[in-house]
C-alpha cells in the first residue's frame, strides 16, 4: 500500500505526469488553433441540436447513434468521482485542487476532443460488422508498435476492475448502508445481479440504457444540488474566493484539517479530475468509435463537451455544495461519501437522499459502461474467446468492491489509470498532425454533412505494424 502510495504521489501523478498531462492538452491546442475555445458556441450548438433531434436508431446495424456513444461514455464518467471523488478531493487537497481540477478540465476538453477524433478515424470492422476503435487501435496504426497497443490494454482491462468497478460498487453500498441501513452484501449482490443482466446484452444494449438513465440521473442531481445552493447563496462568494485563493498559497492546517501544499493540492485536483472525466485516459474514445457519425471530428466535439458537462459543471456543483456547509475541514476521518452527504444535510433535511440516489444511479451507469470499455481491451488482445471470462470476473468482482476495504483499491485505480494515460497522451503527441488536419477539413465547413463512408485515409498517418509486434 505505501509502495503504491509513493508511486503516485512522487512518480506517476507526481510532477512528470502533471507536466505530460498538462502539456499534452496545451500542445493540442495551440496545434488546432484553440478551436474548441473559439468555436465553443458550435460545439455546444451541435450538441444541443443532436440532444433534441437525435437518431433513435443508426442506419448501421454495427453502430450506435452519436448520442448514445456520448451517452455511454457520460455514464462511464458520471460517477462517484462526481461526489466521493470531488468531497476527496477537498479533504486532502484542500479547496484550492478543485482550481487544478478546473484547469486540467480546460485542456482536458481539447485532450478528448483529440483522442474521440482519432479513435473515429483509426475505426475499423471487427468479423461480425460492429464498428471498433479506441486507442489501441490508433496507437497501434499511428505508431506501428502493436505491443503499445496490447499494454494499452492489458491494463485498461485491469483499470475496469478499479475505476470502473470495486470503487463505484463500494461507495454505493455505503452510500445506500448508512442512508437506508441496507447491509453492503445486499447491495452488492443486487447490484451485480441487475449489472449482469445489462452487460450480456453487449454495447447495444447498454448504450440504450445509458441514453435514458444518463440524462435523467444529470438531471436528478443538478437539481438537488442547486436547491443545496439556492440555500447557501451568501456562502458562494467566499467558497469560490477559497477555491482561487488556496490554489496557489496551500491550504494552512485547520479544524480537522491536517493543511496541503501547492503541488500536493495540484496533484489531487488533476488526478481527480482525470478519474471523473478521464480525458487523457483513452477509455471514452472506445465508445465514441461505435458512432455512425459523418466526421471524426464532429463526433470529436462531443468528447469536449462530456469534460465541460463532467467536470466544469458536475464538480463545480458538488464541491461549491461542499465548501459552502464549511463541514469540509471538520473532520479528517470522515469518509467522501459521508462527507457529500452531510454537506446536502446540512442546507435542508433529506438533503442525503440526494448523494444516496445519485450514487446508486450514477454508479449503476458507470459500472455498465466501464463494463464495454474492458470487454473491448480483451477482446483486442484474446478474441472472443477471453470476454466470457472477463465477464464473469467483472461481475463477481462488483459483489466483493462493495464489502471491501476500498482504500487500496482507490490507489490502485490511480496508478492504473497512469499506465493506460502514459502511452495514450504519446499517443496523441505523435497523431496531433492527423487531429490538426481533420479539424481544419470540418470547420472549413462544420455545417456541411460528409457522405455516408467518406474515406477520411488522407489525413492519417499509418505504420506498418508487422516489424514491431
Amino acid at each position: 500500500m505505501e509502495v503504491i502510495k509513493f508511486l503516485n504521489n512522487n512518480i506517476f501523478w507526481g510532477l512528470p505526469m502533471l507536466i505530460l498531462m498538462l502539456g499534452t492538452g496545451i500542445y493540442l491546442t495551440i496545434a488546432t488553433k484553440g478551436i474548441i475555445f473559439t468555436k465553443f458556441g458550435t460545439v455546444m450548438k451541435y450538441t444541443l441540436k443532436t440532444i433534441i433531434g437525435r437518431q433513435k436508431k443508426s442506419d448501421d446495424e454495427g453502430a450506435i447513434t452519436p448520442f448514445q456513444a456520448v451517452s455511454t461514455a457520460l455514464a462511464a464518467t458520471v460517477g462517484t468521482g462526481n461526489i466521493v471523488g470531488i468531497a476527496v478531493s477537498i479533504q486532502t487537497g484542500g479547496p484550492g485542487a478543485i482550481f487544478w481540477m478546473l484547469v486540467a478540465a480546460l485542456f482536458g476538453m481539447v485532450t478528448k476532443y483529440s483522442e474521440v477524433t482519432l479513435a473515429v478515424a483509426y475505426r475499423e470492422r471487427d468479423s461480425e460488422g460492429n464498428l471498433v476503435g479506441g486507442p489501441m487501435y490508433y496507437l497501434s496504426k499511428g505508431t506501428g508498435k502493436k505491443w503499445v497497443a496490447v499494454a494499452f490494454c492489458f491494463c485498461g482491462a485491469l483499470s475496469s476492475f478499479g475505476i470502473g468497478n470495486m470503487t463505484q460498487a463500494n461507495s454505493l453500498s455505503g452510500a445506500v448502508n448508512a442512508t437506508f441501513g441496507v447491509p453492503t452484501w445486499i447491495s452488492g449482490l443486487v447490484l451485480a445481479a441487475l449489472a449482469g443482466l445489462v452487460v450480456i446484452g453487449g454495447l447495444k444494449r447498454i448504450s440504450s440504457v445509458a441514453e435514458i438513465l444518463v440524462p435523467f440521473m444529470a438531471a436528478l442531481y443538478i437539481i438537488g444540488a442547486l436547491i443545496v445552493l439556492v440555500i447557501n447563496a451568501p456562502k458562494i462568494p467566499m467558497a469560490i474566493g477559497l477555491i482561487f485563493e488556496n490554489a496557489f498559497t496551500g491550504t494552512a492546517a485547520k479544524g480537522g484539517f491536517l493543511g496541503a501544499s501547492i503541488m500536493y493540492g495540484m496533484r489531487i485536483g488533476v488526478a481527480r479530475g482525470v478519474f471523473t472525466n478521464e480525458a487523457g485516459l483513452g477509455s471514452a474514445p472506445i465508445a465514441h468509435a461505435s458512432a455512425d457519425n459523418d466526421h471524426p471530428a464532429r463526433q470529436g466535439l462531443w468528447g469536449s463537451f462530456e469534460v465541460f458537462f463532467d467536470t466544469v459543471v458536475m464538480c463545480t456543483i458538488t464541491a461549491l455544495v461542499i465548501i459552502t456547509s464549511g463541514l469540509w475541514d471538520s473532520d479528517p476521518m470522515m469518509s467522501g461519501n459521508a462527507l457529500a452527504q452531510a454537506a446536502f444535510k446540512n442546507a435542508f433535511n433529506g438533503g442525503q437522499y440526494i448523494v444516496s440516489i445519485g450514487l446508486v444511479l450514477f454508479v449503476f451507469a458507470t459500472i455498465i459502461a466501464w463494463y464495454y470499455y474492458g470487454e473491448s481491451c480483451t477482446k483486442y488482445i484474446s478474441g472472443k474467446k477471453g470476454v466470457r471470462i472477463y465477464q464473469v470476473l467483472f461481475v463477481i468482482a462488483i459483489f466483493i468492491g462493495a464489502m471491501a476495504k476500498i482504500d487500496l483499491v482507490w490507489e490502485l485505480a490511480d496508478l492504473l489509470n497512469a499506465f493506460m494515460a502514459i502511452p495514450n497522451l504519446i499517443g496523441l503527441i505523435i497523431l496531433t498532425p492527423v487531429v490538426k488536419n481533420l479539424t481544419e477539413d470540418l470547420f472549413s465547413d462544420p455545417s456541411r454533412i460528409r457522405p455516408k463512408g467518406e474515406d477520411f485515409s488522407r489525413f492519417l498517418i499509418t505504420k506498418d505494424t508487422s516489424k514491431n509486434n
